[in-house]
């Protein structure tokens, strides 16, 4: 063979070594204890997440449906063995996944009402979901505002309504959410989840952290962040992340007894560690098994998040 084509053959070889080594550690359970054994250690290492207790009101404020149980799941089933009560809002109805609406209604290029359907689904979905962790659906609070665009509503602060990008609505067309026809702006966004605070007089807050790579997530996170600093209430913030960045959380799939690693965009964070026992772990598989269209598009992720551990930080701890 000569010189340029065994050169070739080496760098496909390399290549495709690399690409297997990439396959395994993002896949593999075994991975976690060859090639993570610090980042495993570093978990073990967190001090215990702040417990719960008998009489606390726990809200979660939540971007999509799924986030709830992607992030939380093993939480709100601790605070309600605790004797605390849990209430969930979600700021959108996840009507803006594309991909899932596409299946849903069999269209190539969902729009509108197509897009709106899948809210619909969603907030059934979400409801079996939060039953499954034990939230009674007169804890939920569904505000059905625009999908991918929740910042750029906050940013634009305009009394001109956003436009959804994927079902076209200036307001809230859901029937079942907390305020149907409030016009998609900042200051109806703020004055609906006023509304949710002032009814909840929560204890503790579940919320985003702005590190999180998703938009929603980190507009979630400041419109929440405004309100309870507004109320003097920024210690009872308790934050999570599940847009971690870099394929995290690894490996994919169903490794229930590994852990939950810490998110390379979170790594400057000062985490807590919640342990969660294997009951709780199939609760919360449970709960994300009731997101029966996501589970169709993304089960490996939505099951990645199923680990013996969740993670949870505070405000004064880096945010």
């Amino acid at each position: 063979m000569r010189g340029p084509a065994r050169r070739r053959h080496l760098w496909l070889g390399a290549f495709l070594f690399a690409a297997l080594l990439a396959a395994f550690a993002i896949n593999s359970p075994a991975a976690l204890r060859l090639l993570y054994p610090r980042a495993v250690a570093e978990v073990a290492a967190l001090p215990p997440a702040p417990g719960y207790r008998a009489g606390q009101r726990v809200l979660l404020v939540s971007p999509h449906p799924d986030d709830e149980s992607l992030c939380c799941a093993g939480n709100l089933r601790q605070a309600l063995a605790a004797g605390a009560q849990v209430y969930i809002v979600w700021l959108t109805n996840g009507d803006g996944f594309e991909l899932d609406a596409a299946l849903l209604e069999r269209t190539p290029r969902p729009r509108g009402r197509a897009a709106q359907s899948l809210g619909t689904v969603r907030i059934g979905e979400a409801t079996r979901a939060a039953a499954v962790l034990g939230v009674p659906a007169s804890h939920l609070f569904f505000l059905g505002y625009p999908d991918g665009a929740l910042l750029r509503m906050l940013r634009a602060n305009s009394t001109t309504p956003t436009v959804s990008p994927h079902t076209g609505a200036t307001r809230v067309p859901y029937p079942q959410a907390l305020s149907p026809g409030a016009p998609y702006t900042a200051a109806s966004l703020r004055r609906d989840l006023t509304t949710v605070l002032d009814g909840v007089r929560p204890d503790v807050v579940l919320l985003p952290s702005t590190h999180d790579f998703h938009r929603d997530h980190r507009a979630t996170s400041l419109v929440t962040a405004q309100l309870l600093a507004a109320r003097g209430q920024t210690n009872r913030a308790r934050l999570w992340i599940v847009h971690g960045g870099a394929e995290w959380p690894v490996p994919k799939g169903l490794h229930e007894g590994f852990p939950l690693l810490i998110p390379p965009r979170g790594r400057h964070l000062a985490w807590t560690r919640l342990d969660l026992t294997a009951a709780q772990q199939d609760t919360k598989l449970r709960a994300l098994q009731a997101h029966a269209s996501q589970m169709e598009v993304m089960p490996r992720f939505l099951k990645a998040f199923v680990r013996e551990n969740e993670l949870i930080t505070l405000p004064e701890a880096g945010r």
